[in-house]
């Protein structure tokens, strides 16, 4: 996937010259929102470290801390993500989708069912150097019955690899027999083959499925389960299909209607953009009738639309 994403690191890149920028850009009366936004959207993460040390040095100053001084909003929680370490954004992510007034389910699934097994050992470890707690306990104190089950199965991070030519039959024949052919459902079986195969096995599991079936494992899925159980299996069902079509399909729902879900919409901005953004864009435009550009130019404003529209970086008309 090395090179999918829209964000680059930055060439003849000098982190001084970047933080003096941007003190000048918060120094005085009045904030210059446009050059901070033009230079941390051209710089990677690792370069936005950079200036932030830099800028300490400089300035004996935290640069994050005066950017939230300086900018509000929208734009303020999005300039504060680019400003901030990937696996610790996702830490961050996860702890306050737990710790707020109810917990906040759909990030939950979203980073669990899309990240790497290597990413969420990584996640795991930052959450506890972070917060000194168990992020498994965290997840299972806040959560309930099969939906919890399923989190903890994300949380081993111990999919098998590759494809395991001999289950390929018996698995699709297990998630038929727990869901379409029996009153009721198997909840446990759509956990156990969902939460531990490997995206290319699954892939062969839902074409078998289908073949048995007469359905897309979706659909079984739609009827068979409810609730947060339900949006966790769809969200790992998506993600083996593939994590970029996953991505845009929870961009466009989070602009579709009337409102935005922001959160969302900054989240996955952020965290994709230098990892796969091109492939969300091209997904996107496969799978809806505009492009994730025109959508986000359509459904925002100002410098926040400024911002997330460099990061999309470009149009797919």
């Amino acid at each position: 996937m090395a090179g999918r994403g829209t964000v680059k690191p930055h060439s003849g890149f000098d982190a001084n010259q970047d933080a003096e920028v941007l003190y000048k850009a918060m120094k005085g009366l009045g904030t210059d929102e446009d050059a901070i936004l033009q230079l941390l959207t051209a710089r990677s993460n690792g370069q936005r470290q950079q200036i932030k040390a830099a800028y300490k040095t400089l300035y004996g100053k935290d640069l994050v801390d005066d950017l939230k001084g300086e900018l509000g909003g929208k734009f303020e929680m999005l300039i504060v993500g680019l400003m901030t370490p990937p696996i610790l954004y996702d830490v961050t992510s996860l702890r306050n989708a737990i710790k707020g007034a109810g917990t906040d389910e759909k990030v939950l699934i979203e980073i669990l069912a899309s990240r790497t097994a290597n990413e969420v050992k990584e996640i795991i470890s930052a959450y506890k150097q972070e917060y000194d707690n168990d992020l498994e306990e965290d997840v299972t104190g806040d959560t309930g019955g099969h939906f919890k089950r399923m989190l903890v199965i994300l949380l081993q991070a111990s999919r098998q690899q590759g494809i395991q030519e001999g289950n390929v039959q018996s698995d699709a024949q297990a998630l038929f027999a727990a869901g379409e052919q029996k009153f009721g459902t198997d909840e446990d079986q759509f956990i156990t083959i969902l939460g531990n195969r490997s995206a290319a096995h699954l892939r062969r599991v839902f074409a078998e499925y289908m073949k048995l079936s007469g359905y897309e494992i979706e659909e079984s899925i739609q009827r068979e389960t409810s609730g947060n159980l339900r949006d966790v299996l769809l969200a790992v069902v998506k993600c083996a299909r593939g994590v970029p079509a996953y991505f845009a399909e929870s961009l466009y729902y989070a602009m579709k209607g009337a409102g935005t879900d922001d959160q969302t919409l900054i989240r996955i901005m952020v965290s994709r953009s230098e990892v796969d953004m091109l492939d969300i864009r091209a997904e996107f435009r496969r799978m809806f009738p505009t492009s994730l550009h025109n959508m986000i130019k359509n459904d925002t404003s100002g410098d926040y639309r400024k911002a997330l529209l460099l990061l999309c970086g470009g149009d797919d008309a």
